[in-house]
Formats: structure tokens, sequence, C-alpha cells
């Protein structure tokens, strides 16, 4: 081994960074760049009473987030007219599952309530989608 070329002593590994330590910037992930998709998002939090980052996270959770983001598939695919695969991609997960979130909604839409609740969330997501198209 050459002088100027010594090793080191100590071997120094590499850990991934943990979700909890990542900083907070999954807008900036390229299958992430709708922001329509973001806004609808947050409207769906909002309403749902759930955090925003939960309805992204990898695993299922809890059932009220469970729904909320099977609302948010549902509407991203029904009012932003995305496709399954956009869809997906967006959430992280596979367009067969943006498949089945389509089609619970619309099963749950029967119960008047939920119905109401949907309908409402559409109209205004639709209202607030011409608003910005009119000041474009």
């Amino acid at each position: 081994m050459r002088q100027g070329a010594m090793r080191s002593e100590r071997a120094v590994e590499w850990q991934p960074a943990r979700l909890a330590e990542a900083p907070p910037l999954l807008e900036f992930e390229p299958r992430r760049r709708d922001r329509a998709g973001w806004c609808l998002l947050r409207f769906v939090a909002a309403a749902r009473h759930v955090p925003t980052r939960q309805l992204l996270l990898p695993s299922r959770g809890e059932a009220e987030v469970a729904l909320a983001r099977q609302l948010a598939m549902y509407l991203m695919h029904v009012v932003l007219g995305r496709l399954y695969h956009d869809v997906g991609r967006f959430f992280g997960r596979d367009r067969t599952t943006v498949s089945y979130a389509c089609a619970l909604i619309e099963d749950l839409r029967d119960d008047p309530e939920f119905d109401a609740e949907v309908s409402r969330l559409e109209r205004r997501l639709a209202m607030r989608r011409e608003v910005k198209h009119a000041r474009a």
C-alpha cells in the first residue's frame, strides 16, 4: 500500500434514514407532483378529520384513515378525472386497489347520509376547480 493511501481502521456503515426522521418532503416526490391531487388530499383529510400524512403511509392504518384514503382515491378519479394508474401512483398503491376503493365508495353511497357527504365534497371540489380555472 502506498504511503498516501492509508486505510481507515474503522469501517463506516451506511444506514438508511428512518421514516420518522425523514423530512416531510412528500410533495416533491416525482410521483406526487400533482398540485390538484394535493389540494384534494388536504381537503379530504380536513373533511374527515384525519392527518394528511397518514393518508399516504404505506400501511393500511385505522379504519377511519383507510376510508378517508379510499374516499380521496374515489374523488381523485371522479372529480379530477385521473386514471386508476395515476391515482395509485400518487398514493403508492396498485391500480387494482384504486379500483376496489372506487367500487367500495360507490357501494357506500347507497346510504343517504354518506351519499350526501360525498356529493357535498364533489360539489365543493368542482367549485374550487372552476374558480381556479376562471382565475387563470
